[in-house]
């Protein structure tokens, strides 16, 4: 890395803005990123599948997702994951890798503890080798949460339909190529010390056409640990029965923000550097 993109790097770090990231968990928050800011979020999580998955063994997910605030309290959200499912000996292929379905998705604070995303995600993983579902799908997505303890403590509920599509990601997730996918979460988050939060979520869902769709429920016990503000390292350990939701699982991740560089100080700052 040359002097220049170094400092280019410290001065986003420098001017990095504190949010709560939702990280490790699936239920979403209904906080926005503040205008103007980039979010970025990245986890690695290795799931051990159902027995009912065979000869499907286990599957790794890398996933990178960006935010960026918007006015009226709107977030635009942009992510791709990266997949390896691994197979029993004797498959071809034994070990399937590839970027799998691109999401792209609007949330929108309405009202204090409020929200609603929207998103729409595109096939474009590799079908054949069951990286992508091969189809358009269409989330609705409802978030609520209330606080306790002076906001310490926050319970968080999360309902959804996907209108068109199916929740899979890889082999994971419920799988059916038409009618509707029902989703719902709930995650209850502590803040132990001004630094680390911990909490544990039910999610599943369900496809009322039994015959085409797939029933999940999982649990997921981790945390949050800040860094310093705008940085936070993310960790998990979840488990889950039914098909659609891995045996046993375990995620990495972190997560930071940062502000476009808007205000004159902030721009006067950078063009010293050149």
């Amino acid at each position: 890395m040359n002097l220049r993109a170094l400092r280019i790097v410290c001065i986003l770090a420098i001017c990095g803005v504190p949010l709560a990231a939702q990280l490790p968990f699936y239920t979403d928050d209904p906080a926005v990123t503040p205008e103007g800011t980039f979010h970025f979020e990245f986890f690695n999580e290795y799931d051990a599948l159902q027995n009912a998955q065979f000869p499907n063994l286990r599957q790794n997910t890398v996933n990178y997702k960006l935010n960026f605030g918007l006015p009226h309290h709107l977030e635009i959200d942009l992510d791709s994951p990266y997949l390896s499912i691994f197979r029993a000996f004797g498959n071809n292929p034994q070990t399937s890798t590839g970027v799998g379905d691109t999401n792209l998705g609007l949330k929108w604070n309405f009202y204090k503890l409020l929200s609603a995303s929207f998103y729409v995600e595109f096939p474009t993983g590799d079908e054949r080798q069951e990286l992508g579902s091969g189809l358009i799908d269409y989330w609705l997505n409802l978030i609520a949460q209330k606080a306790f303890a002076e906001g310490r403590t926050r319970l968080t509920v999360n309902t959804g339909m996907v209108f068109t599509g199916n929740t899979s990601t890889g082999v994971l997730g419920i799988e059916t190529n038409r009618g509707h996918v029902y989703t719902a979460g709930l995650s209850l988050l502590h803040d132990f010390t001004p630094r680390l939060t911990l909490g544990a979520e039910l999610y599943g869902g369900f496809s009322p056409a039994h015959e085409l769709g797939r029933s999940q429920l999982q649990v997921l016990a981790g945390g949050q640990y800040q860094i310093r503000n705008g940085l936070t390292f993310n960790f998990g350990l979840l488990g889950g029965r039914y098909v659609a939701s891995p045996r046993i699982g375990a995620q990495l991740g972190f997560s930071v923000d940062f502000p476009v560089f808007r205000k004159n100080v902030r721009a006067a700052a950078v063009s010293r550097l050149f």
